[in-house]
């Protein structure tokens, strides 16, 4: 699969909160949000989607050496932040998709969305809500692995969190990983919704994710099988195949989104 070149930026979203976003493609506009993996992640879903759209995806800060002000702490901040930056583009039917913690953030950011920006979710191994007997396992990996995954992928051994990413993570996070209130509001997601997990997922098991789907109206779930945490990576094949014909379910013709 070929990388598309890609040249991120910064915004200023608020005074002292420099946000690093590429942004790349044109047509309908998709939001990436990562997990603790970090941005580099994303790269084949950020592929997979360039070619026919804009896919905007943010580091959320505090990963890769990017600047965390200590006041800017808490999902609540991430989530009103990207909703702006939603806003500030004047974008319309957006596809979000989260990963692990930007599994969260997406889901709080379609419970929140009273500017209707959004217009389809997805949720691959997400984390967020508080399930009971369903915890949320940190990674707890030999060095070099990935959470959820097996230790060698076919390229070898996979990168996974570092320390640093994990404690930025727990300070958006906090040590819970989770938000028992999410749950019970998952009910106000009015966006189709497909959540995807992989069969192995050892962070948050399909038990979880199931109980996540089952609080949003009328989402999907689908299990990849033979896929840990982040199941494009183990079975992309598999994993794309959901993730496209859900979104071209919802194709139509599209409404008018300016350009930053």
């Amino acid at each position: 699969m070929t990388t598309h070149p890609t040249t991120p930026h910064l915004l200023q979203p608020y005074p002292g909160l420099p946000v690093t976003l590429t942004d790349v493609g044109e047509g309908r506009p998709v939001l990436l949000l990562h997990g603790g993996a970090g941005p580099a992640s994303m790269t084949a879903i950020t592929d997979r989607f360039a070619p026919t759209r804009r896919v905007l995806a943010p580091t959320h800060p505090g990963w890769d050496d990017t600047p965390r002000p200590d006041w800017f702490a808490g999902v609540d901040g991430l989530v009103e932040t990207y909703l702006d930056l939603l806003d500030d583009l004047h974008l319309h039917d957006v596809l979000v998709l989260g990963s692990s913690f930007g599994g969260w953030l997406a889901a709080e950011m379609a419970v929140r969305d009273r500017g209707r920006r959004i217009g389809r979710l997805v949720l691959v191994g997400a984390i967020g809500p508080e399930v009971p007997g369903h915890p949320v396992r940190m990674p707890n990996q030999a060095p070099g692995q990935e959470p959820g995954q097996a230790p060698d992928g076919p390229d070898g051994p996979r990168p996974g969190p570092s320390p640093e990413a994990i404690r930025t993570m727990l300070a958006y996070t906090g040590p819970a990983l989770a938000d028992p209130k999410l749950l019970h509001r998952l009910g106000r997601v009015t966006v189709p919704t497909l959540a995807v997990w992989g069969e192995n997922d050892a962070v948050v098991t399909p038990d979880f994710g199931r109980a996540y789907a089952a609080a949003i109206p009328d989402a999907r779930f689908e299990v990849i099988p033979d896929a840990g945490h982040l199941p494009w990576r183990e079975a992309p094949e598999a994993t794309f195949a959901a993730i496209d014909a859900f979104v071209a379910a919802g194709e139509g013709p599209a409404q008018d989104s300016q350009s930053m």
